[in-house]
């Protein structure tokens, strides 16, 4: 590695760290009763005290420090003083700014005992994450992880998100290249030793298709279905990958 990719790794992984902290702190806190704005500052609270920023608070106008997405909300959804139920299902998306560099996460939260064909959509979509990842190296291409991520939550009968995608990410928020969640195997560029970015796939309970609220933010599926994503930043090593943003925890990916 030369010496940009290794500063990079380098910068990268401590800001992957913060924010795999921050949902850390979220899993011990979360519960029927408390609001999303809760969660908010308690995620800006222990990513300012780990002498990190926040990087969605005021990032193209965005009022708050992480994204809580429930339910039928696919993405940006805003911390609100909405109160969690049991049985809802919520994705906490975090972004810490360490140094200059970023790391990108994000996890699905049970509240209490959820329905099981949310448990069945939480699970096939964190595998797909799971399954994308283990197939990065440097000489595959962008299509192989959309074809990933799409053949393995078909199957099981759910829908992939078209509307968003994962992004290149390090010293900018959101930079080249786009990564798809659906696509075709051996298409698109060419994966390289070097490259950061996120893979993030939202997968609904039913149709892929999305709308942004007047809020110009909060994304939801159109036909009111449950929607669930995980989200990591990765670096592609030669013959391999790094996870910058791991959980703290025993847990896995």
């Amino acid at each position: 590695m030369n010496d940009y990719i290794k500063e990079s790794f380098e910068g990268s992984r401590k800001a992957g760290l913060i924010a795999a902290g921050a949902l850390d702190e979220v899993k011990k806190i979360i519960k029927p009763g408390i609001n999303t704005e809760f969660i908010d500052k308690l995620c800006f609270e222990y990513i300012n005290d780990h002498g990190a920023y926040s990087a969605p608070l005021f990032y193209r106008g965005f009022p708050k420090s992480c994204c809580t997405s429930t339910n039928h909300i696919v993405c940006h959804g805003i911390p609100s003083k909405k109160i969690l139920n049991e049985g809802d299902i919520v994705n906490v998306d975090v972004t810490a700014l360490k140094d200059g560099w970023h790391g990108d996460t994000s996890k699905m939260f049970e509240i209490g005992e959820v329905p099981i064909k949310a448990k069945n959509l939480i699970k096939a979509t964190h595998e797909s994450l799971i399954k994308a990842i283990e197939i990065l190296k440097d000489g595959i291409f962008l299509g192989d992880i959309g074809s990933v991520i799409q053949s393995h939550v078909e199957a099981k009968g759910f829908s992939v998100v078209q509307d968003f995608c994962g992004h290149g990410i390090g010293k900018k928020f959101h930079q080249e290249p786009s990564i798809l969640h659906f696509g075709k195997k051996g298409t698109g560029e060419k994966i390289k030793t070097g490259m950061i970015f996120t893979i993030e796939p939202m997968i609904n309970l039913g149709n892929y298709e999305t709308k942004i609220l007047n809020d110009g933010w909060t994304a939801v599926t159109k036909d009111k279905s449950l929607s669930a994503q995980f989200e990591h930043t990765v670096g592609i090593t030669k013959d391999s990958y790094e996870v910058f943003t791991k959980s703290n925890s025993n847990e896995n990916l």
